[in-house]
C-alpha cells in the first residue's frame, strides 16, 4: 500500500535527528560502539497486536525503523489477536535477551506472569498505545490524550447532529459502541465521549434508540468490525422499525465501517434516507475514503508516527541511563500496587486532530503528509 510505505519512510525522516545525536554518545547500557556505530546486536523487542489492521503495521514498522535507525535491532511480532500467542513472543523475546520491550497489549490484563519475568531480567517495558494493567513492572506508557479523542468523538455527534439546536420536542436518535473491554483506552474513550454528550442527553435532547449504553453492554471484542456489524443489524431489526436513527457513537474505523455496512444494508444512504452521522478513530484509509465519499461523517486523526518517535526518544533515554520525559503522572493507574501504593504508570500523551471531510486534504495531505493525495482519489 502506497500510503503505508510513505508513513513508514517518513518515521524514519521524523527519527533521523535522532541517530546524528546518538552516534557521538559513549558507551552505555552494555550497548558496543565500533566507528560510532551501535551493534544491532542489541535487541529492542516489539509486540504488536495484529496485522488485521493497517494502523498497527505501520505502528510496528514505524517503532522497528526508528530503532533500527539508532544502529539496534528490533525484533517485530504479531500476536494476530491470540493472547497466547502474544505472550509466547514476549516470553521468547526476554529468554534472546532483548534489552527493552514495547509492548501494544492484545488484553491489557493478561500479561501479569511474563511481565514479571521481563523485571527479573531487568528488561524495563514501555506500554505502547494500550495501558497493560495489573503489573507493577510497566515502566512507561506511551499513547494519546485517549479522554480528548474521546471527548471530539463526542464532538463530532455534536456537529454532525447539530445538537445545540436539537430539542426535547424533537430529539436526536442515536446508538452507541465501544471499544473492545479488554483494552483500557476503550474507557477513556467512552468516558470523555459520554462526558461530553451528557448535556443534551440531560435535556433529552439526544436519545438512546435502544437504551443500550455502559461498557458492558456496548463494547465490541477486540475492536471487530464484522461484530460491530452483527450487533448493528440487530438493533435495526429490533428498535428502527418504522423509526429513523441519527447518529451512531463510534470509538474507531473498523467498527464504523461494519456499522456503515449494516445502515446500508436496510436503505440509509440512498434517496430520501440520509446516512447517519458516524464518527470514527485513527484515519484508516478506507474510512477516510468514506468520509470523501459522504458516508462515514468524520474520524480522530492519531499521527502514529509521532507515537512511534516519542517511543524511540523514550527507549533512547531508558538505554543512556536517562530519565524519559514524560507529561501526566495522574491519570493512568494500572491496578496494581507499588511502593504500597496504587500505581500510576508514568505516562508520555500525545494530541489528535477530528477529521470531516472539509479538512482531509489540508490535514492529511498538505500539513501532515500522512498520506498521498492520489491514496485518496485527489
Amino acid at each position: 500500500m502506497k500510503a503505508l510505505k510513505k508513513n513508514t519512510l517518513l518515521a524514519s525522516a521524523v527519527l533521523l535527528g535522532l541517530v546524528v545525536a546518538f552516534s557521538s554518545c559513549s558507551k552505555k547500557s552494555g550497548t558496543q560502539e565500533s566507528g560510532g556505530q551501535r551493534s544491532a546486536a542489541i535487541s529492542i523487542g516489539i509486540a504488536m497486536p495484529t496485522r488485521s489492521s493497517q494502523r498497527w503495521i505501520s505502528d510496528g514498522e514505524s517503532v522497528k525503523s526508528g530503532i533500527e535507525g539508532l544502529g539496534y535491532s528490533g525484533d517485530l511480532q504479531y500476536g494476530d489477536d491470540v493472547i497466547e500467542n502474544q505472550v509466547a513472543q514476549l516470553e521468547n523475546m526476554i529468554t534472546k535477551g532483548v534489552k527493552a520491550l514495547v509492548i501494544a497489549s492484545i488484553d491489557g490484563e493478561s500479561l501479569t506472569a511474563v511481565l514479571e519475568k521481563a523485571h527479573e531480567a531487568g528488561i524495563p517495558v514501555i506500554a505502547y498505545d494500550r495501558l497493560i494493567r495489573n503489573s507493577p513492572y510497566v515502566d512507561y506508557y506511551v499513547s494519546f490524550d485517549n479522554y480528548k479523542v474521546g471527548e471530539q468523538m463526542g464532538h463530532i455527534l455534536i456537529k454532525g447532529l447539530q445538537l445545540d439546536s436539537a430539542t426535547a420536542d424533537n430529539p436526536k436518535v442515536i446508538e452507541v459502541f465501544g471499544g473492545s473491554p479488554d483494552d483500557n483506552n476503550a474507557y477513556f474513550f467512552y468516558n470523555g465521549a459520554m462526558d461530553v454528550l451528557k448535556p443534551y442527553f440531560d435535556k433529552n435532547a439526544l436519545v438512546i434508540g435502544s437504551g443500550q449504553q455502559g461498557m458492558d453492554r456496548v463494547g465490541t471484542l477486540r475492536w471487530d468490525g464484522a461484530t460491530a456489524q452483527a450487533r448493528m443489524d440487530n438493533l435495526l431489526s429490533a428498535y428502527y422499525t418504522g423509526r429513523t436513527i441519527d447518529g451512531v457513537l463510534s470509538p474507531y474505523d473498523g467498527i464504523s465501517l461494519g456499522v456503515i455496512s449494516s445502515l446500508k444494508g436496510v436503505g440509509y444512504g440512498g434517496a430520501g434516507k440520509p446516512m447517519p452521522i458516524v464518527g470514527g478513530q485513527d484515519a484508516e484509509l478506507p474510512s477516510v475514503k468514506s468520509i470523501l465519499a459522504g458516508e462515514q461523517y468524520a474520524t480522530v486523526f492519531k499521527d502514529t508516527r509521532s507515537l512511534a518517535a516519542a517511543t524511540v526518544r523514550m527507549l533512547q533515554a531508558i538505554l543512556e541511563g536517562r530519565q524519559p520525559e514524560v507529561n501526566n503522572t495522574t491519570d493512568y493507574e494500572n491496578g496494581s500496587i507499588k511502593d504500597g501504593k496504587a500505581y500510576i504508570v508514568p505516562s508520555m500523551l500525545l494530541q489528535s486532530t477530528a477529521i470531516y471531510q472539509e479538512n482531509v486534504k489540508s490535514v492529511l495531505v498538505d500539513e501532515t503528509g500522512y498520506y498521498e493525495a492520489s491514496d485518496l482519489g485527489l
